[in-house]
């Protein structure tokens, strides 16, 4: 006897941050529809949000380079710094909100406070970080920057990276105190047991297909994984957060918006240290520069982590490369994605983006030696045997269709259906940090009528809704302390981390 059909108004594919994010913000604003959550592997955020395969988390632009590039005329562009980071602000306060009304925990779980920090050494780059200094320092949402070049005060506040360096070659640092480190893992499950009081989550069960109705409705094919079984999901709304398994799932579904987008893989590899001295002489997330030819989610940092109120250390990434488009996904995952319809925007990437094939060349070809090496350029005693290598998340790239040919972006990109009755999320880095701006996006344009209804609860999860927090100092302030207070950001809560940190040494 067949399994009858579920029935449900949204249908969320994928237990990561970008799904329980949406699950959250639908629970608020529709608490009558029904959801229903499904997930393959066993677990919440068990791909890419979870804390150690989601490096470089808190992405806010204060020390992430890529984000402030160099223009032709020497000057610096800071646009998709403020961008990026004025997103993050949203989702800081849909956290604080959410905190407020119990809807998450202790806070202290998910994030906490740690330096962001801007690196760079040599003439040339401590000359680029006067001018994004310059650049970025007078705008309300980088107030309290610092711009340090002094070896001693390097050295004070960067201890494990002034150990044997040779100061004689110039550094400088862009410093902002107030940045955050954000366990997406630890959130994503926090958001979840919320969504769960409400909706049929189903964990280890995989989306196979999805095929529209003539209402417009969806039929979503799911196969349990354990058992084989195998049913039916009727939903009148689907969002497909399945990370990389999400430009798959798209296609499946044959919604035009869909075609001509393409995915270019990308893994990655981190330095965990092992050494708890070294860890406690480090707390700060410190950013450098790309190497030539890399992709922004390669920008080498040495990041202090906090995961179950620890503090660890990693340095990397080292990009590797498989087919897979997940960590848990198969070799058959790139090829199974080209279509006719994206197949020249994937064969027209590799000669443009030459570069990024040579360097990951270059990097798969490394040896554990040339990884120390290249560590050794943030902490210049670095010995091999106090890291291990972890292999982190992949990354699907986004390979957009431009003309006949395609372009490759490092962003993310929501793909909504012309009617409104699904929506994916493809691409990567900044990811996660603006989830809650994300899937705003995705209810703008799948429930524009709702959407207008929605915006008084929408103004009091998010006070700065509908205006830019950027030139507006006042309303920055308010919520800068309010998020503060509420996510135990202030700082006597940085001081008492810094002496929880120091005391677990």
């Amino acid at each position: 006897m067949s399994k009858p059909v579920i029935k449900t108004d949204v249908a969320l594919v994928g237990a990561g941050i970008m799904s329980a994010t949406l699950g959250a913000l639908v629970r608020q604003l529709q608490p009558d529809w029904s959801i229903s959550l499904f997930e393959r592997l066993d677990a919440a955020a068990a791909e890419s949000s979870d804390p150690w395969n989601n490096a470089g988390t808190g992405h806010s632009a204060l020390c992430e380079l890529n984000y402030t590039p160099k223009t032709p005329d020497g000057d610096v562009n800071i646009d998709k710094a403020i961008t990026i980071n004025e997103q993050f602000q949203v989702s800081r306060q849909f956290w604080a909100h959410s905190v407020d009304q119990g809807i998450l925990g202790d806070p202290t779980e998910f994030i906490n406070p740690i330096p962001h920090v801007a690196f760079t050494h040599g003439e040339a780059g401590a000359d680029y970080l006067r001018k994004r200094y310059d650049k970025l320092a007078g705008q309300t949402l980088f107030e309290g920057m610092e711009f340090i070049t002094e070896p001693d005060e390097f050295a004070a506040r960067l201890p494990l990276m002034s150990q044997g360096r040779d100061f004689s070659d110039p550094v400088a640092l862009n410093w902002f105190t107030q940045g955050t480190d954000v366990d997406f893992g630890a959130l994503t499950q926090q958001l979840l047991n919320y969504v769960g009081k409400d909706a049929d989550i189903f964990f280890g069960h995989a989306v196979t297909n999805l095929t529209k109705q003539s209402d417009g409705s969806w039929i979503v094919k799911v196969a349990n994984q354990r058992t084989g079984e195998k049913f039916k999901v009727h939903a009148k709304f689907v969002f497909v957060g399945a990370g990389g398994g999400a430009l798959h799932l798209l296609q499946k579904s044959g919604i035009k918006e869909a075609k001509g987008f393409g995915g270019f893989p990308v893994s990655g590899e981190f330095f965990r240290c092992t050494n708890p001295d070294l860890i406690s002489q480090h707390q700060a997330k410190v950013y450098g520069q790309a190497a030539v030819g890399a992709p922004p989610m390669s920008v080498p940092h040495l990041d202090t982590r906090v995961i179950n109120h620890k503090p660890g250390l990693l340095f990397g990434p080292y990009a590797g490369w498989s087919p897979k488009f997940l960590k848990s996904g198969k070799i058959t995952d790139l090829p199974l994605s080209v279509k006719p319809g994206n197949l020249l925007p994937m064969l027209s990437i590799a000669p443009q983006e030459f570069g990024l094939l040579k360097y990951l060349i270059s990097e798969l070809a490394a040896s554990r030696a040339d990884r120390v090496k290249t560590l050794s350029e943030f902490a210049p005693r670095a010995v091999g045997s106090d890291w291990e290598i972890i292999t982190a998340g992949q990354r699907v790239q986004v390979i957009r269709k431009t003309g006949v040919g395609g372009s490759l972006e490092f962003g993310t990109a929501v793909v909504a259906a012309g009617d409104g009755t699904i929506a994916g999320l493809l691409g990567a880095s900044p990811g996660a940090s603006t989830a809650v701006p994300a899937m705003l996006s995705v209810l703008e344009k799948c429930f524009p009528q709702q959407y207008a209804s929605w915006a008084p609860k929408l103004s009091a999860m998010i006070p700065s809704f509908g205006q830019k927090l950027t030139g507006n100092r006042d309303l920055y302030h308010q919520v800068w302390d309010w998020t503060n207070t509420s996510l135990k950001l202030t700082k006597d809560a940085t001081a008492d981390a810094t002496l929880q940190s120091a005391s677990a040494h």
